[in-house]
């Protein structure tokens, strides 16, 4: 990647979001353009071909995502309206007082605030499973803490800080031991892994399309076609409906039921695009080729007295860090003159941050896009990072 002046530009920060490949903006500026017409409502032929265009693109998503029907399929705005639909919807119908609610530590904040506005409508409890000293979350300890009481899990099947995957399917069966529901936040792993859902055997499963190469407000929640059949809708308003009268309002079925209003139909076109642009990548490679990234960022980073680093050894194109001295967010300025872009903050897990004992962090992150450059470049910004703070 090049800057406006054509100078290369090191980009470290797919997991915030990814760059957008030439075939996904063509899609959307063919959908907003050319071919652009409302869908579900017209009888004119544009506004059928564009509704063909948006369920082709969902039967794109379940085939991407092997679901087993694409009514299976809701499309949403991003993830975190995914989880917020489960919460508000499966959660508001299902969850009563005492009942319990499994997080981890290392949760986004869109995988932690809807729960807790739900317990607090509810009266249910919020549990967090301990993370291994390593970073991941500590199953052996998740399956000591759950209890029937337990009605939900949900954890991030890829953190964004740490890299760090987790073993989806025993979390699974642990969830179902006990009678729970599983939610699995999918936003990092559906860039970088082969999903499979009845593989993974979760309940629930949401990612954003713009961390898939895809355009920003587009989003996936998968649920099982049961649990969606029998979740009452969220928002209200046209499409959702089956029959509306002042005394009754009769609902679709699902995913119609969930999707209000006139919905994201160029986004969920581009992001079919973007499914098509991954489709002659072998997603293990990808994960392969990002994993490598990441271990020789932490084997650069470790030649650096002052340097703390987060995270497994094996994390997954992710790797978080923090300097000595050395304010991520003044480190990430100063690497900026030096046309390296990565994120410092944290990260939307300040949770996460203070297990750590740290405000923020530094957070590196690779895309199938990435090489080596970057990390030498990371590692001179770095080094003039040093020179100016001795």
């Amino acid at each position: 990647m090049v800057t406006a002046d054509g100078k290369p530009w090191h980009y470290l920060d797919t997991a915030a979001t990814a760059q957008k490949p030439q075939a996904v903006l063509d899609a959307m500026n063919n959908a907003l353009g050319r071919d652009y017409a409302t869908v579900h409502r017209g009888v004119y032929g544009r506004s059928a071909q564009m509704t063909l265009g948006y369920e082709a693109a969902r039967r794109k998503v379940a085939g991407f995502m092997r679901a087993a029907s694409e009514n299976e399929i809701v499309f949403v705005r991003g993830a975190t309206e995914g989880i917020n639909l489960v919460a508000q919807s499966w959660g508001m119908a299902n969850l009563r007082e005492g009942d319990r609610i499994m997080l981890s530590q290392l949760e986004h904040h869109s995988n932690i605030v809807p729960w807790q506005m739900v317990a607090e409508r509810t009266g249910s409890v919020i549990d967090v499973c301990p993370l291994t000293e390593d970073g991941r979350i500590d199953c052996d300890a998740l399956e000591t803490m759950l209890t029937p009481r337990h009605k939900l899990v949900a954890l991030a099947h890829l953190s964004n800080v740490l890299g760090s995957v987790l073993d989806a399917r025993r979390a699974a069966d642990l969830a179902h031991g006990v009678g729970a529901k599983l939610l699995l936040d999918g936003c990092q792993a559906a860039p970088r892994m082969k999903l499979d859902m009845a593989a993974l055997d979760c309940d629930f499963y949401v990612f954003s399309g713009h961390k898939l190469y895809g355009p920003t407000g587009a989003g996936v929640l998968w649920a099982r076609e049961s649990l969606l059949e029998a979740m009452p809708p969220w928002q209200g308003g046209g499409a959702m409906i089956e029959q509306v009268s002042f005394a009754r309002t009769t609902y679709a079925p699902p995913p119609q039921r969930f999707e209000a209003g006139t919905p994201m139909i160029a986004e969920a076109i581009a992001l079919a695009a973007a499914i098509d642009y991954l489709a002659p990548f072998d997603l293990d490679q990808l994960f392969a080729h990002e994993s490598a990234l990441a271990r020789q960022t932490r084997d650069m980073l470790r030649g650096f007295n002052s340097v703390r680093l987060f995270g497994p050894e094996d994390s997954a194109g992710i790797v978080s860090f923090a300097i000595e001295g050395v304010h991520p967010h003044d480190l990430g300025t100063i690497l900026d003159e030096e046309d390296v872009a990565i994120r410092a903050g944290h990260h939307c897990a300040q949770p996460l941050m203070e297990h750590l004992g740290v405000p923020a962090t530094a957070r590196a992150s690779f895309g199938l896009y990435s090489d080596e450059a970057d990390i030498a470049a990371l590692a001179r910004g770095i080094e003039r990072t040093l020179k100016i703070f001795a």
